[in-house]
């Protein structure tokens, strides 16, 4: 599949600033974790992470379609018709991790919680990846009710920050497919030992026609229309 950016692999680091005071900025570890400025949504990373987790023991999540901080290609969103999730790798997390969940917001989205993108458990606590449009070995249900990748749109001219959080867990998840926020968020409570994260940027774009002969070779022509 073409890529309109180039195809980047990174490693987003933390690094603590201190403030006027002389002592580490804490609460705003997460603004500059995600980057790109302040947000009102709560996200599960500000919840269940902390300036201590993030990146422990070198625990990183990286693309190798976006850096972090970058615009995701159209194809990862719904813009485009056949787009799919982006491909995500890990680094290995701490010694003791029995279990690593993924869970995606939106940042700026304008609603109490943030828009949940995808949420998916069941990886092995040991280095992995999910490639492009990848089937998680388990997910729960978005935003929208169904457990697949929803694809990103914000309004047009608006750009929303897509927040990729990865949290190493002390214990195995017992939860079935098609659970919900609530419940994968009340069985990580208190087990994070490590979390991560990945933002990506989309602005909201207007859905172009199709041109049948340049984009599907289709001579307009040959079609019957009466």
């Amino acid at each position: 599949m073409a890529r309109r950016n180039g195809a980047a692999q990174t490693v987003h680091r933390f690094v603590a600033i201190k403030g006027s005071s002389g002592v580490s900025d804490g609460e705003n570890w997460v603004t500059r974790a995600v980057g790109g400025g302040a947000f009102a949504n709560d996200l599960a990373i500000a919840r269940f992470g902390s300036e201590k987790l993030l990146g422990r023991s070198g625990f990183a999540l990286t693309s190798p379609a976006f850096k972090h901080g970058d615009e995701l290609d159209p194809s990862f969103t719904a813009i485009e018709e056949d787009a799919v999730a982006p491909p995500l790798e890990w680094s290995a997390p701490p010694p003791g991790t029995q279990e690593v969940v993924l869970i995606v917001e939106d940042a700026d989205a304008p609603a109490d919680k943030p828009l949940l993108h995808w949420l998916a458990w069941g990886f092995p606590g040991q280095r992995g990846k999910l490639f492009e449009g990848e089937v998680p070995p388990r997910a729960g249900k978005n935003a929208r009710g169904n457990s697949e990748w929803l694809l990103p749109d914000p309004p047009i001219g608006k750009e929303h920050r897509y927040v990729f959080q990865l949290f190493a867990l002390d214990l195995p998840l017992t939860l079935m497919p098609g659970a919900t926020r609530e419940d994968v968020e009340a069985s990580i409570k208190d087990h994070v030992v490590a979390c991560a994260v990945l933002t990506g940027r989309f602005e909201g774009h207007e859905r172009e026609d199709l041109d049948l002969e340049e984009d599907l070779g289709i001579d307009p022509e040959d079609l019957d229309l009466d």
